[in-house]
């Protein structure tokens, strides 16, 4: 599969939202928020897979939308981890990084979707 910026960002995001959940688990700090950031955090990527082999325009437009709910609910997920004390400033500034980035790649992508539909 050729190089796709969006969809190696995703998976490289859904790794470390892996890896930081079971980071959490194992250390028995938290267990159910995280679990909802493990679920929305590799969401992301998988909708974006099924929006790159999509039947059409409009199911790509879709799959990207939901992708980015997921994003966005990533983005909550990890705003109470760290409000809530159970991730530091420097865990929660790089994972939210990446969110955003990922945010803004997926919003440009459906405008400009929707724009050439």
């Amino acid at each position: 599969m050729n190089s796709n910026p969006l969809r190696d960002k995703s998976k490289e995001f859904a790794l470390r939202c892996i890896s930081l959940c079971n980071g959490l688990a194992q250390q028995r700090r938290e267990y159910v928020i995280s679990n909802q950031l493990f679920k929305s955090g590799t969401s992301i990527g998988a909708n974006i897979r099924e929006g790159i082999y999509a039947q059409s325009k409009a199911d790509f437009i879709s799959k990207l939308n939901i992708s980015l709910k997921e994003a966005a609910e990533s983005q909550y997920w990890l705003e109470l981890l760290h409000e809530s004390g159970y991730i530091d400033t420097e865990c929660f500034t790089s994972h939210n990084r990446d969110c955003e980035e990922l945010i803004k790649l997926l919003t440009s992508i459906i405008k400009s979707a929707k724009q050439n539909s």
